[in-house]
């Protein structure tokens, strides 16, 4: 019995009635490699080493079988053949392998000759020519003898389309992550298969690696590019699955999730090595466990991921807190924002020469999905790479058309950010937007903000100073609670609860919290707003991780408590307006707080009663001097933003006038 027979037998006796399905579907038959081995070993072996002959003959005996062509596709490869890509060799090349990849590039699906038949133009006859290169290749003579030009009159050709992989973040942890490219053919590039494989994508690729020739000057290189070329492609599962939980590290979860004390354990795990910062841990804590995405009924989607900015005064560790945090979360990565671009943290579109097309190549927030990215020094972006992010952070996708590619990717990212104020230091005198660089509607992004403070404490710098002395001493003292390997392991397991309901009454103390901080100042003549629709659809989302932290799926009252107490303390941090006494939501969100808004109408008045009074050009001093009468303070600050936003200008030195 020859190759394709027994193959035949194989299909028939296993796959009879998937090859039927998958000829009715137009799509391919897959097969599992175990399944093979057990029916004939020799065949599976000879699979794994010379994989393109045994491919053909199982496409042989599908078709022969059905009486169309269809492919036939290989899965679950031996563990033998999980190679990582950093790994593969010249030892490598035409076997048959898995590897774990990250789609960080794609192309456009396009066409391909695969062959080519040209015409004798003496004889007549048709002559097929297979293609393997960039270049039609012709024939070089026909049968009758005639050598030289022949006619290309029939081409058939499939579709194809050019990856670019990476390895996943769970094994580069402080490595150059390796690279390949992949290329994937015909069924493989379907509109459906073309989605699961955008960059972004993690994917399981079996196939065989190639060389790519290269030319210089048109003469063939030493050197080769390697390549592979895909046969069957799955995605992989992002979180539970990669963490390899074990049943022994899940009772360990579930016993951890039922401890009382679990919270304070959590926030002990998170940097032990960095004194203090209770809240602001807590907070990264319900972040790394997330809150729960939420479609509507209309289609809109309302993200769960929760975003943190953390600024304030030099040297208190906010660097290092990102860097720790980063390598906790699964598919965490840390960047700094001084040396990222908006298409190093989006998406981009670039020319690649080798595969000679655009080339989609997807940015950190995209290869970070259902992660966390760390993004430090964030003030420091370009102001139009952080207006990049908007669309990131707000609807958790990223859009982009250049180059005739137009796509949609998914960002769904938490981002925990830190800034520096531009002064050095934090004042919590001026708001946060005159302090650091970032636009107002991106800092409306983040659900909290924490502004830390160096401040000299003798108490305080004392248990500092002793918490350092014995880290170095004794190391062993600052070991966290959850060491970190069962911490990824517990974040993942928790991350894959999606349906978290609300208890009645954990909604009646958010709503009444709500209601409360929006009506606190009823009475003041200037109007205050404390706090807005965006605060409280944090506080269900960082309740929402606050329930999944104990494996639970309805947010109890506790879990209300927690998030009220860090919003709390997110909003008098940097939202309490000294002038006025009050939580001001806009002294948080960037804008001009109801204060300033005030005394900007005052001004406003004034200018337009002196020029009713002395004409349309005004003298700056007596401006500042009936200012001064009124009592609005910082007259000559509000002139300058006034100048700035364009609503006067200066006719000539010392005047101002109305636009």
């Amino acid at each position: 019995m020859d190759l394709v027979d027994r193959l035949d037998e194989f299909i028939r006796e296993y796959y009879y009635a998937d090859l039927l399905k998958a000829t009715k579907e137009e799509t391919a038959l897959v097969v599992d490699f175990s399944i093979l081995d057990r029916f004939d070993g020799p065949i599976a072996d000879q699979l794994l080493n010379t994989p393109e002959e045994i491919i053909s003959a199982l496409d042989a005996a599908a078709e022969r079988i059905v009486d169309e062509k269809i492919h036939v596709r290989v899965r679950n490869l031996p563990e033998s053949r999980m190679i990582r890509i950093r790994n593969l060799r010249a030892k490598h090349m035409n076997r048959f392998m898995t590897v774990d990849a990250i789609i960080k590039a794609a192309s456009e699906v396009k066409p391909q000759i695969y062959e080519a038949i040209f015409e004798c133009p003496e004889c007549h006859a048709k002559i097929s020519v297979k293609q393997d290169s960039n270049i039609v290749q012709k024939p070089i003579s026909c049968e009758c003898g005639r050598r030289g030009d022949f006619k290309l009159i029939d081409k058939k050709m499939y579709d194809i389309r050019w990856l670019t992989a990476v390895e996943p973040f769970e094994v580069t942890t402080g490595e150059q992550p390796g690279q390949i490219s992949i290329l994937l053919k015909e069924d493989l590039t379907t509109p459906k298969m073309q989605k699961k494989t955008d960059p972004g994508a993690k994917l399981k690729i079996t196939g065989m690696m190639k060389e790519l020739p290269k030319r210089i000057k048109g003469k063939m290189s030493t050197k080769m590019d390697m390549y592979i070329e895909a046969n069957h492609v799955e995605t992989s599962d992002i979180e539970f699955e990669d963490m390899d939980i074990s049943p022994e590290d899940e009772k360990k979860i579930r016993d951890l999730a039922a401890d009382p004390g679990i919270y304070e354990k959590l926030i002990a795990s998170i940097a032990p090595g960095i004194y203090g910062f209770e809240d602001i841990k807590e907070a990264i804590t319900l972040q790394l466990f997330g809150g729960v995405p939420h479609v509507l009924p209309d289609g809109s989607r309302i993200r769960g991921n929760i975003h943190i900015l953390i600024t304030g005064d030099p040297g208190v560790g906010k660097s290092v807190l990102l860097k720790l945090v980063s390598s906790i979360v699964p598919r965490g990565r840390y960047v700094s924002g001084s040396g990222v671009s908006g298409a190093g943290l989006t998406a981009t579109v670039v020319k690649n020469e080798a595969i000679g097309g655009w080339v989609l190549e997807a940015g950190a927030l995209i290869l970070c999905n259902k992660g966390l990215i760390a993004i430090d020094e964030f003030d420091k972006m370009s102001r139009d790479d952080q207006i990049a992010m908007h669309e990131a952070t707000s609807i958790e996708t990223v859009s982009i058309a250049k180059a005739s590619i137009v796509a949609t990717l998914p960002a769904q990212t938490a981002v925990l950010a830190a800034a520096n104020p531009k002064l050095g230091r934090f004042d919590p005198y001026v708001s946060i937007a005159e302090q650091i660089n970032i636009p107002e509607t991106l800092l409306s992004r983040f659900d909290l903000k924490f502004a830390l403070k160096d401040l000299p404490d003798r108490t305080k710098d004392e248990r500092i100073t002793r918490h350092i002395i014995a880290s170095r001493i004794t190391p062993d003292t600052v070991e966290p609670p959850i060491n970190k390997n069962l911490l990824r392991k517990y974040i993942a397991y928790a991350r894959v609860i999606n349906d978290v309901e609300l208890s009645q009454e954990a909604g009646e103390m958010l709503q009444k919290f709500y209601v409360d901080m929006r009506n606190q100042y009823p009475s003041s003549e200037i109007q205050v707003i404390s706090i807005t629709l965006r605060q409280y659809e944090a506080l269900i989302r960082l309740a929402e991780a606050s329930a999944k932290v104990r494996l639970d799926n309805k947010i109890r009252m506790e879990d209300a408590q927690r998030a009220i107490k860090l919003m709390n303390t997110s909003l008098y941090q940097l939202g309490y307006d000294v002038e006025s006494g009050k939580i001001d939501i806009d002294k948080v969100e960037g804008g001009i707080t109801a204060t300033k808004r005030r005394r900007i109408t005052v001004m406003l008045g004034i200018i337009d009663r002196l020029q009713k009074e002395v004409g349309k050009e005004v003298s700056i001093e007596d401006i500042k001097a009936e200012a001064e009468n009124q009592g609005i303070e910082g007259a000559e600050e509000i002139i300058e933003r006034l100048q700035r936003e364009g609503t006067i200008f200066t006719p000539r030195p010392g005047f101002i006038r109305r636009v």
